[in-house]
């Protein structure tokens, strides 16, 4: 029987979120499936993994010179030699630098180790740190990885120009589900009136955690600046997420003065009718690989006020599924408030934006991931 193994830095965050799929894949085709990566639930025992035969619970940390990434590696190295995988998929920057050092020798033996890059840590803008750290680790391990897939425009361009592993794909991000996100008994109101809106409030949605690196405190001090505007007496800013960020965030609110206009709505399983029952999705993030919130806003027909980033500038261009904002408060604040004169505008953008998403489905992400499986 075939083996494949699959590796990220944790579970709940990663493995879970992005690649089930394609551990039924691997199943369906009648393969052994593995998983190697850090258990970060709660509570351990809620760490079930579907469609996986076999679980390596491994101490991986974040960022790569930890001294305990010395004992992922060395437990990762047994596990993979005593293994005989056929393919490795590795992801998360850590978790594949570690499991490409590991698999070296497996790879003499013939194991096939594919990298998928969600989103390098170098990018235009980063961080001299960032590109210090990560930029030559990934340019050293090219050697070590016989297909590296990139799932946005301006990390592949980059690969294939600075990083020479054997083998360069694209793959449109890690695919979203369409079918998903079509409501056929949804009422816009009620959800409002659930939410204590009403329908002809002006509502913004962020669908992110609360790290600086989402950057949700350039919108509040946009909004801060539409205090004078008469619109702003019916705007709202929903926040959905948890993160390290929010006391911090909350007390900028309390600062600008605008308490009735910010919601933390933490945790929600219910985005899909969040989605659908706001105005307009707010994106000023720094960094992001290939926005998985962004392409569930698009999917449920929102235009966009987004930041100019790697990842955004792959699924919104500007002016025509949402609008690019320079990422300072006054340029946030007018694009929000032009969209907010301007609903014919806002339902233009909506609607290319659903149509747009379509590229990225799921199934045709799954397709090409199959077909760079099979050709391994």
């Amino acid at each position: 029987m075939k083996k494949v193994l699959f590796t990220a830095t944790v579970v709940k965050t990663h493995i879970m979120q992005f690649h089930i799929p394609y551990l039924k894949l691997f199943r369906d085709m009648g393969w052994e499936t593995a998983v190697a990566a850090r258990n970060d639930y709660e509570d351990p025992a809620d760490c079930v993994i579907p469609y996986c035969d076999t679980y390596f619970d491994i101490p991986f940390e974040r960022f790569p010179l930890k001294p305990a990434n010395i004992r992922a590696y060395r437990e990762l190295k047994k596990i993979i030699d005593e293994g005989n995988y056929d393919i490795i998929h590795c992801h998360t920057p850590v978790g594949a630098m570690v499991t490409r050092l590991a698999a070296a020798d497996a790879r003499k033996r013939g194991t096939k180790v594919i990298y998928t890059a969600h989103g390098f840590h170098f990018f235009k803008g980063a961080p001299l740190l960032n590109w210090l750290v990560y930029c030559p680790v990934e340019w050293l391990l090219a050697h070590l990885t016989d297909v590296l897939v990139t799932i946005n425009r301006e990390d592949y361009a980059f690969a294939q120009k600075h990083i020479h592993a054997k083998r360069i794909e694209y793959v449109p991000g890690v695919g979203i589900d369409t079918e998903k996100f079509r409501l056929e008994c949804w009422n816009r109101n009620e959800k409002r009136r659930e939410l204590g809106f009403g329908g002809e409030d002006f509502l913004l949605l962020t669908v992110a955690e609360m790290t600086k690196n989402k950057n949700h405190s350039t919108v509040l001090k946009a909004l801060s600046l539409l205090k004078n505007e008469p619109e702003f007496a019916d705007m709202h800013y929903l926040i959905v997420g948890r993160g390290e960020n929010q006391p911090a965030l909350q007390e900028e609110v309390s600062r600008l003065g605008i308490e009735q206009h910010v919601h933390f709505l933490g945790y929600r399983s219910d985005v899909r009718e969040l989605y659908r029952s706001c105005d307009l999705f707010v994106f000023m993030s720094f960094r992001e690989g290939l926005s998985v919130a962004l392409m569930e806003a698009m999917c449920c027909g929102m235009p966009t006020v987004c930041s100019a980033i790697r990842g955004n500038t792959d699924l919104i261009e500007n002016g025509v599924e949402g609008i690019h904002a320079e990422n300072t408060p006054q340029a946030v604040a007018e694009a929000i408030l032009a969209l907010r004169r301007d609903p014919e505008r806002r339902r233009a953008l909506g609607r290319a934006a659903s149509e747009k998403i379509r590229l990225f489905d799921a199934k045709n992400v799954h397709k090409t991931m199959k077909d760079i499986y099979l050709s391994m």
